[in-house]
């Protein structure tokens, strides 16, 4: 089972100031980069490139080699000027203007789902009332996606982006489900369009030709997918740290106004990756600080180990609500540059906020080591949160 234990074989390899040459579980030799510099570089140099890497047998993490979805690349497989196309749609929405006139919502949410939470009885699992709930109608209702459609979705974007955690086939018909939903949700908005996200997309096709059809279905999966998931670990992660170390609980109780630097540093962290990220192939000689990665070698850039760079930050184990500054890596770097970093943070403001306010006694209900975490996935994600208050 993976926690949110950072292992501490990076600050080795940090300390080595070189990028490592790693045996990958299935596929052969890789580099792994670990010390910030060295990750913001193979996040942002045009040279390291993920449509290269996307599809192709090379050395991997995970048992089958990662395909685009279908017959289309999604935005994480993609490099510019494609990447910058597709990207440029949805950017407009996800402003941090725009966003922020979601937090009224997202803060009904958040206290209509700690209303039915705190009607039942104690202990409560904070998972399955609050932490994934939150971003689900949160996208959902972004997307357009109806309430009653809600219910059904949490199955199938779960087993869509695991890795062992279901077999092959759960995972493909989950990710069929999901698929054939929204082709007929975009064609209900097709004929009727409604002010949402799904609404603009089908405009931006339709009227615009700005992208196909193909690549309208992939991008609204995508961004249900990955508005969710991510998002639902991150806020469960988050609670889980500040809860089994309930002096810091208790501190931002007492100190509301630290919670904005707070979710800073609780990106900088707390790992999400449960393993090395996404493979990135040198289209050519590349040199990396003093090694030169030949043209078709494959670079895997570990941001959690370099968010914890003691070149970069002080004390990078502490956490350290008053951190200033953070430069920290917790929505990557470069083109692919978390696109939902500015939702993200406006879900974990409302919902730690919300938290902190209604529940200052709140405390985990078993002992910390006991709470069970998910396994078999790309991202790391407490599986139930037993907590009372």
């Amino acid at each position: 089972m993976i926690r949110l234990e950072l292992d501490e074989r990076y600050r080795e390899l940090r300390a080595s100031g070189r990028i490592t040459r790693v045996e990958l579980p299935y596929g052969g030799r890789a580099w792994l980069a670990t010390r910030y510099d060295h990750v913001r570089t193979v996040l942002s140099d045009p040279r390291f490139s993920r449509a290269a890497a996307a599809g192709a047998d090379i050395p991997r993490v995970t048992p089958e080699i990662q395909t685009t979805l279908r017959d289309e690349p999604v935005l994480l497989d993609m490099d510019p000027p494609e990447h910058t196309r597709i990207r440029g749609l949805v950017a407009k929405v996800f402003t941090a203007r725009r966003v922020e006139r979601l937090r009224p919502r997202v803060q009904r949410i958040a206290d209509e789902l700690l209303d039915t939470m705190l009607a039942g009885s104690a202990p409560a699992n904070l998972v399955n009332a609050f932490t994934m709930p939150l971003p689900l109608i949160t996208i959902c209702e972004l997307l357009g996606v109806p309430p009653e459609d809600q219910v059904g979705f949490r199955a199938w974007v779960e087993a869509d982006p695991a890795v062992t955690a279901f077999g092959p086939e759960e995972i493909e018909r989950a990710r069929e489900m999901v698929e054939g939903y929204l082709i007929g949700l975009i064609a209900a908005r097709r004929a009727a369009p409604r002010d949402d996200l799904l609404s603009a997309l089908v405009a931006a096709k339709d009227r615009e030709q700005l992208l196909t059809e193909r690549e309208l279905e992939v991008l609204a999966m995508t961004l249900l997918v990955g508005g969710y998931e991510t998002a639902a670990d991150q806020i469960g992660n988050f609670c889980y740290t500040l809860l089994s170390r309930p002096e810091r609980y208790a501190e931002l109780v007492a100190e509301p106004e630290l919670l904005p630097s707070a979710i800073e540093e609780l990106l900088r962290f707390v790992p999400l990756g449960a393993s090395a990220g996404f493979p990135r192939m040198a289209t050519e000689d590349v040199w990396l600080g003093d090694t030169l990665v030949r043209a078709g070698e494959v670079v895997f850039a570990q941001a959690d180990s370099a968010n914890r760079d003691e070149d970069v930050f002080d004390r990078p184990d502490t956490v350290d609500f008053r951190r200033d500054p953070n430069p920290h890596l917790g929505f990557l770097h470069g083109p692919h540059h978390c696109l939902g970093a500015q939702l993200a943070r406006v879900e974990l403001r409302v919902a730690l906020g919300t938290l902190l306010r209604r529940l200052p006694d709140l405390r985990l209900a078993v002992p910390a080591e006991e709470v069970p975490f998910r396994s078999g996935r790309l991202t790391r994600g407490v599986y139930a949160l037993p907590v009372v208050w």
